[in-house]
Protein backbone atom coordinates (compact mmCIF):
# COMPACT_ATOMS: atom_id res chain seq x y z
CA UNK A 1 0.00 0.00 0.00
CA UNK A 2 0.90 3.59 -0.53
CA UNK A 3 2.72 4.75 2.55
CA UNK A 4 0.49 7.95 2.06
CA UNK A 5 -2.29 6.02 2.50
CA UNK A 6 -0.96 3.94 4.82
CA UNK A 7 -0.31 7.07 7.43
CA UNK A 8 -4.14 8.32 6.06
CA UNK A 9 -5.25 4.98 7.73
CA UNK A 10 -3.16 4.83 10.63
CA UNK A 11 -3.71 8.56 11.79
CA UNK A 12 -8.10 7.91 11.24
CA UNK A 13 -7.71 4.62 13.07
CA UNK A 14 -5.87 6.40 16.37
CA UNK A 15 -8.06 9.01 16.50
CA UNK A 16 -8.40 10.05 20.38
CA UNK A 17 -12.10 9.24 21.36
CA UNK A 18 -13.62 11.53 24.41
CA UNK A 19 -13.32 10.06 27.87
CA UNK A 20 -16.12 9.14 29.97
CA UNK A 21 -17.18 10.19 32.99
CA UNK A 22 -17.70 7.29 35.55
CA UNK A 23 -20.84 7.77 37.35
CA UNK A 24 -20.59 6.53 41.77
CA UNK A 25 -22.67 3.43 41.69
CA UNK A 26 -25.75 4.06 43.41
CA UNK A 27 -25.77 8.07 42.47
CA UNK A 28 -28.11 7.19 39.81
CA UNK A 29 -31.68 5.50 40.29
CA UNK A 30 -32.02 2.16 39.61
CA UNK A 31 -28.59 1.21 39.79
CA UNK A 32 -26.99 -0.62 42.53
CA UNK A 33 -23.31 -2.00 44.08
CA UNK A 34 -22.87 -5.42 42.12
CA UNK A 35 -20.82 -6.07 45.40
CA UNK A 36 -23.84 -5.43 47.77
CA UNK A 37 -26.13 -8.54 48.72
CA UNK A 38 -29.05 -6.95 49.70
CA UNK A 39 -30.69 -4.24 48.65
CA UNK A 40 -30.93 -0.98 51.30
CA UNK A 41 -34.55 -0.24 51.22
CA UNK A 42 -34.33 2.31 54.20
CA UNK A 43 -33.98 5.80 51.92
CA UNK A 44 -37.35 4.25 50.50
CA UNK A 45 -38.96 3.94 54.36
CA UNK A 46 -37.93 7.84 55.05
CA UNK A 47 -39.19 8.85 51.59
CA UNK A 48 -42.14 6.59 52.73
CA UNK A 49 -43.10 8.20 55.97
CA UNK A 50 -41.44 11.73 55.68
CA UNK A 51 -39.27 11.26 58.61
CA UNK A 52 -35.56 10.40 58.42
CA UNK A 53 -34.62 7.71 60.72
CA UNK A 54 -32.20 8.68 63.30
CA UNK A 55 -29.12 6.99 63.91
CA UNK A 56 -28.55 4.77 67.13
CA UNK A 57 -25.17 3.98 68.62
CA UNK A 58 -26.14 0.14 67.96
CA UNK A 59 -27.35 0.45 64.48
CA UNK A 60 -31.02 -0.10 66.05
CA UNK A 61 -33.21 2.61 65.50
CA UNK A 62 -33.67 4.90 68.65
CA UNK A 63 -36.53 4.02 70.85
CA UNK A 64 -39.31 6.83 71.55
CA UNK A 65 -39.79 8.11 75.36
CA UNK A 66 -42.75 6.20 76.96
CA UNK A 67 -45.66 8.08 78.13
CA UNK A 68 -44.49 8.06 82.00
CA UNK A 69 -41.40 9.39 81.38
CA UNK A 70 -42.74 12.20 79.27
CA UNK A 71 -45.31 13.05 81.81
CA UNK A 72 -42.53 12.84 84.88
CA UNK A 73 -39.97 15.25 82.65
CA UNK A 74 -42.87 17.61 82.46
CA UNK A 75 -42.48 20.52 85.38
CA UNK A 76 -46.43 20.85 85.85
CA UNK A 77 -46.70 17.38 86.70
CA UNK A 78 -43.45 17.66 89.35
CA UNK A 79 -45.32 20.37 90.69
CA UNK A 80 -48.79 18.94 90.66
CA UNK A 81 -47.03 16.18 92.00
CA UNK A 82 -45.11 18.18 94.93
CA UNK A 83 -48.44 19.81 95.93
CA UNK A 84 -50.21 16.43 96.03
CA UNK A 85 -47.71 14.93 98.09
CA UNK A 86 -48.35 17.78 100.92
CA UNK A 87 -51.77 17.84 100.85
CA UNK A 88 -51.79 13.88 101.79
CA UNK A 89 -49.30 14.78 104.68
CA UNK A 90 -51.06 17.28 106.05
CA UNK A 91 -54.19 15.19 105.96
CA UNK A 92 -52.25 12.57 107.78
CA UNK A 93 -51.15 14.94 110.24
CA UNK A 94 -54.66 16.48 110.97
CA UNK A 95 -56.37 12.75 111.24
CA UNK A 96 -53.64 11.80 114.04
CA UNK A 97 -54.27 15.06 115.86
CA UNK A 98 -57.91 14.03 116.20
CA UNK A 99 -57.52 10.51 116.46
CA UNK A 100 -55.69 11.45 119.48
CA UNK A 101 -57.67 13.73 120.83
CA UNK A 102 -60.54 11.12 121.14
CA UNK A 103 -58.66 7.74 120.88
CA UNK A 104 -54.98 7.79 121.69
CA UNK A 105 -53.46 4.75 119.81
CA UNK A 106 -50.06 5.03 122.15
CA UNK A 107 -52.20 4.43 124.96
CA UNK A 108 -53.78 2.08 123.37
CA UNK A 109 -50.40 -0.12 122.92
CA UNK A 110 -50.14 -0.11 126.08
CA UNK A 111 -53.08 -2.43 126.93
CA UNK A 112 -51.80 -5.09 124.46
CA UNK A 113 -48.11 -4.71 125.93
CA UNK A 114 -48.59 -8.38 127.35
CA UNK A 115 -46.24 -11.52 126.93
CA UNK A 116 -47.23 -15.49 127.61
CA UNK A 117 -46.40 -15.31 131.17
CA UNK A 118 -48.17 -12.70 131.84
CA UNK A 119 -51.68 -14.12 130.29
CA UNK A 120 -51.14 -17.39 132.48
CA UNK A 121 -50.83 -15.83 135.35
CA UNK A 122 -53.62 -13.75 134.62
CA UNK A 123 -56.07 -16.59 133.61
CA UNK A 124 -55.12 -17.89 136.78
CA UNK A 125 -56.13 -14.87 138.81
CA UNK A 126 -59.70 -14.96 136.88
CA UNK A 127 -60.50 -18.40 138.08
CA UNK A 128 -58.83 -18.21 141.39
CA UNK A 129 -58.46 -15.08 142.86
CA UNK A 130 -59.03 -15.97 146.34
CA UNK A 131 -55.18 -16.29 147.55
CA UNK A 132 -53.82 -13.65 145.72
CA UNK A 133 -52.57 -10.56 148.27
CA UNK A 134 -51.05 -7.17 146.65
CA UNK A 135 -53.89 -5.87 144.39
CA UNK A 136 -52.39 -2.29 143.56
CA UNK A 137 -51.33 -1.29 140.34
CA UNK A 138 -47.38 -0.72 140.18
CA UNK A 139 -46.43 2.80 139.10
CA UNK A 140 -42.77 4.16 137.55
CA UNK A 141 -42.74 7.73 137.90
CA UNK A 142 -46.28 8.49 137.80
CA UNK A 143 -46.86 5.99 135.08
CA UNK A 144 -48.18 2.59 135.15
CA UNK A 145 -45.75 0.04 134.27
CA UNK A 146 -46.60 -2.39 130.99
CA UNK A 147 -49.32 -5.45 131.43
CA UNK A 148 -46.42 -7.74 131.09
CA UNK A 149 -44.29 -6.56 134.43
CA UNK A 150 -47.68 -6.05 136.60
CA UNK A 151 -50.38 -8.79 137.05
CA UNK A 152 -53.04 -6.22 138.88
CA UNK A 153 -52.70 -3.96 135.59
CA UNK A 154 -55.69 -4.19 133.21
CA UNK A 155 -55.61 -5.27 129.50
CA UNK A 156 -57.20 -5.29 126.48
CA UNK A 157 -55.64 -8.70 124.97
CA UNK A 158 -57.53 -11.43 127.20
CA UNK A 159 -60.90 -9.46 126.67
CA UNK A 160 -60.66 -9.36 123.23
CA UNK A 161 -59.04 -12.95 122.74
CA UNK A 162 -61.82 -14.17 125.39
CA UNK A 163 -64.85 -12.35 123.36
CA UNK A 164 -63.77 -13.63 120.16
CA UNK A 165 -63.67 -17.47 121.37
CA UNK A 166 -66.95 -16.76 123.38
CA UNK A 167 -68.28 -16.11 119.81
CA UNK A 168 -66.64 -19.58 118.53
CA UNK A 169 -67.82 -21.36 121.09
CA UNK A 170 -71.46 -19.94 120.63
CA UNK A 171 -71.68 -20.90 117.01
CA UNK A 172 -69.91 -24.64 118.15
CA UNK A 173 -72.61 -24.67 120.78
CA UNK A 174 -75.69 -23.70 118.69
CA UNK A 175 -74.38 -26.22 115.57
CA UNK A 176 -74.47 -29.20 118.22
CA UNK A 177 -78.24 -28.62 118.93
CA UNK A 178 -79.08 -28.41 115.07
CA UNK A 179 -79.83 -24.19 115.57
CA UNK A 180 -76.79 -22.34 113.75
CA UNK A 181 -77.21 -19.82 111.13
CA UNK A 182 -74.83 -16.97 110.54
CA UNK A 183 -77.81 -14.62 111.72
CA UNK A 184 -78.50 -15.97 115.24
CA UNK A 185 -74.08 -15.97 115.53
CA UNK A 186 -74.48 -12.32 114.96
CA UNK A 187 -76.72 -11.95 116.95
CA UNK A 188 -74.92 -13.92 120.11
CA UNK A 189 -72.02 -11.57 119.00
CA UNK A 190 -74.25 -8.48 118.41
CA UNK A 191 -76.25 -8.83 122.35
CA UNK A 192 -72.61 -9.62 123.90
CA UNK A 193 -71.25 -5.98 122.79
CA UNK A 194 -74.70 -4.30 123.21
CA UNK A 195 -74.48 -5.49 127.21
CA UNK A 196 -70.90 -4.54 127.66
CA UNK A 197 -71.53 -0.87 126.19
CA UNK A 198 -74.70 -0.77 128.40
CA UNK A 199 -72.12 -1.53 131.15
CA UNK A 200 -69.80 0.62 130.37
CA UNK A 201 -72.54 3.74 129.69
CA UNK A 202 -73.87 3.08 133.31
CA UNK A 203 -70.57 3.39 135.24
CA UNK A 204 -69.68 6.17 133.36
CA UNK A 205 -73.06 7.97 134.60
CA UNK A 206 -72.89 6.84 137.66
CA UNK A 207 -69.86 8.02 138.53
CA UNK A 208 -70.57 11.33 137.40
CA UNK A 209 -73.27 11.54 139.12
CA UNK A 210 -71.31 10.58 142.61
CA UNK A 211 -68.81 12.64 141.59
CA UNK A 212 -66.11 10.90 142.35
CA UNK A 213 -62.63 11.22 141.69
CA UNK A 214 -60.98 7.91 139.87
CA UNK A 215 -58.26 7.62 137.13
CA UNK A 216 -60.42 4.64 136.11
CA UNK A 217 -60.37 5.47 132.30
CA UNK A 218 -62.95 3.63 129.89
CA UNK A 219 -60.55 1.40 128.66
CA UNK A 220 -60.16 0.06 131.87
CA UNK A 221 -63.47 -0.18 132.14
CA UNK A 222 -64.15 -2.44 129.33
CA UNK A 223 -60.82 -4.57 129.83
CA UNK A 224 -62.46 -5.36 133.45
CA UNK A 225 -65.63 -6.20 132.26
CA UNK A 226 -64.80 -7.94 129.20
CA UNK A 227 -62.94 -10.14 132.17
CA UNK A 228 -66.12 -12.15 132.59
CA UNK A 229 -65.98 -13.85 129.08
CA UNK A 230 -63.38 -16.27 130.07
CA UNK A 231 -65.99 -17.94 132.94
CA UNK A 232 -68.18 -17.41 130.03
CA UNK A 233 -66.27 -19.63 127.82
CA UNK A 234 -65.18 -22.20 130.66
CA UNK A 235 -69.26 -22.68 131.48
CA UNK A 236 -70.36 -23.48 128.01
CA UNK A 237 -67.74 -25.61 127.23
CA UNK A 238 -68.20 -27.72 130.63
CA UNK A 239 -72.18 -28.02 129.65
CA UNK A 240 -70.85 -29.37 125.91
CA UNK A 241 -68.66 -32.00 127.60
CA UNK A 242 -70.68 -33.46 130.81
CA UNK A 243 -74.56 -31.48 130.16
CA UNK A 244 -76.16 -29.10 132.55
CA UNK A 245 -74.47 -30.60 135.74
CA UNK A 246 -71.02 -29.20 134.13
CA UNK A 247 -72.25 -25.53 133.12
CA UNK A 248 -73.83 -24.98 136.50
CA UNK A 249 -71.08 -26.37 138.60
CA UNK A 250 -68.39 -24.21 136.48
CA UNK A 251 -70.31 -21.36 135.55
CA UNK A 252 -70.52 -21.05 139.14
CA UNK A 253 -67.53 -21.16 140.29
CA UNK A 254 -66.50 -18.87 137.85
CA UNK A 255 -69.24 -16.04 139.19
CA UNK A 256 -67.98 -16.50 142.31
CA UNK A 257 -64.10 -15.91 141.07
CA UNK A 258 -65.13 -12.73 138.75
CA UNK A 259 -67.12 -11.27 141.79
CA UNK A 260 -64.35 -11.67 143.82
CA UNK A 261 -61.39 -10.42 141.56
CA UNK A 262 -64.11 -7.40 140.47
CA UNK A 263 -64.89 -5.94 144.22
CA UNK A 264 -60.71 -6.33 145.00
CA UNK A 265 -59.75 -4.65 141.81
CA UNK A 266 -62.18 -1.69 141.91
CA UNK A 267 -62.57 -1.12 145.44
CA UNK A 268 -58.67 0.31 144.76
CA UNK A 269 -60.16 2.55 141.96
CA UNK A 270 -63.15 3.89 143.07
CA UNK A 271 -62.26 3.59 146.61
CA UNK A 272 -59.33 5.60 146.22
CA UNK A 273 -59.09 7.62 148.81
CA UNK A 274 -60.52 4.95 151.46
CA UNK A 275 -57.84 2.64 150.29
CA UNK A 276 -55.16 5.50 150.77
CA UNK A 277 -56.36 6.56 154.56
CA UNK A 278 -55.96 2.87 155.74
CA UNK A 279 -59.69 3.22 157.33
CA UNK A 280 -63.20 2.86 156.62
CA UNK A 281 -65.27 6.58 156.04
CA UNK A 282 -68.53 6.11 157.09
CA UNK A 283 -69.43 9.39 154.94
CA UNK A 284 -72.49 9.24 152.32
CA UNK A 285 -70.30 9.68 149.26
CA UNK A 286 -68.16 6.61 150.70
CA UNK A 287 -71.21 4.62 151.18
CA UNK A 288 -72.48 5.36 147.52
CA UNK A 289 -68.75 4.45 146.14
CA UNK A 290 -69.08 1.27 148.02
CA UNK A 291 -72.87 0.35 146.47
CA UNK A 292 -71.56 1.13 143.08
CA UNK A 293 -68.70 -1.05 143.33
CA UNK A 294 -70.71 -4.22 144.85
CA UNK A 295 -73.21 -3.65 141.93
CA UNK A 296 -70.63 -3.45 139.19
CA UNK A 297 -69.37 -6.62 140.95
CA UNK A 298 -72.72 -8.26 140.48
CA UNK A 299 -73.81 -7.46 137.48
CA UNK A 300 -71.05 -9.76 136.29
CA UNK A 301 -72.04 -13.01 137.50
CA UNK A 302 -75.96 -12.09 136.17
CA UNK A 303 -74.66 -10.87 132.62
CA UNK A 304 -72.09 -14.21 132.43
CA UNK A 305 -75.04 -16.62 133.27
CA UNK A 306 -78.43 -14.37 130.68
CA UNK A 307 -75.63 -14.81 127.40
CA UNK A 308 -74.95 -18.21 128.29
CA UNK A 309 -77.53 -20.62 129.47
CA UNK A 310 -79.40 -20.85 126.20
CA UNK A 311 -76.61 -22.34 124.87
CA UNK A 312 -76.50 -25.15 126.85
CA UNK A 313 -79.75 -27.56 126.56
Amino acid sequence: MHPTGLAAAGSSGTTRQPAKRRIPVGSQPGMADPHQLFDDTSSAQSRAYGTPRAPSGLGYPAASASPQAAFLADPVSNMAMAYGSSLAAQGKELVDKNMDRFFSVSKLKYYFAVDTMYVGRKLGLLVFPYLHQDWEVQYQQDTPVAPRFDINAPDLYIPAMAFITYVLVAGLALGTQDRFSPDLLGLQASSALAWLTLEVLVILLSLYLVTINTDLTTIDLVAFLGYKYVGMIGGVLMGLLFGKIGYYLVLGWCCLSIFVFMIRTLRLKILAEAAAEGVPVRGARNQLRMYLTMAVAAAQPLLMYWLTFHLVR
